[in-house]
């Protein structure tokens, strides 16, 4: 009987151990997370400011001065490239079409932005012309 008594007050002193640290814990955790909660939202807001900024820049980018292509024969695509420029188009005879992808800063290609160069670099590019029948109609 007096083994069982010792193994409950075992027990219930590290019950009692764990639940105070575990509050106190918590408690530390949550003045920490208070104490940096202003420099977070800073950093959230800054990173936020420059995703927008990047993404306006990209849209607005042909109408930049040392854009290389018209900005008129220049089509906005977004993903997986930004724009894909038809070279002759506004004198109704295309002679070439160029990819461009648009980067602010210290960004760099993603890889399937890589992926898409290297399958243009090697040609990898095809025409389809896609036909829709409609309904018979019976």
């Amino acid at each position: 009987m007096n083994e069982i008594l010792w193994v409950l007050i075992l027990f219930l002193f590290t019950l009692f151990s764990f639940l105070i640290g575990k509050t106190f814990g918590r408690l530390i955790a949550n003045r920490e997370f208070d104490r940096e909660k202003p420099k977070l939202r800073k950093e959230a807001v800054e990173k936020s400011r420059a995703v927008l900024t990047g993404k306006f820049s990209e849209q607005i980018s042909p109408y930049f001065p040392d854009f290389p292509y018209e900005a008129s024969e220049s089509r906005f695509i977004g993903s997986p490239i930004d724009f894909i420029v038809f070279k002759g188009m506004n004198e109704k005879e295309i002679k070439e079409v160029i990819f461009v992808e648009v980067k602010t800063g210290k960004s760099k290609l993603s890889k399937q932005e890589k992926n898409l160069k290297e399958a243009i670099i090697n040609k990898k590019v095809k025409w389809l012309e896609y036909l829709i029948n409609p309904p018979d109609k019976s």
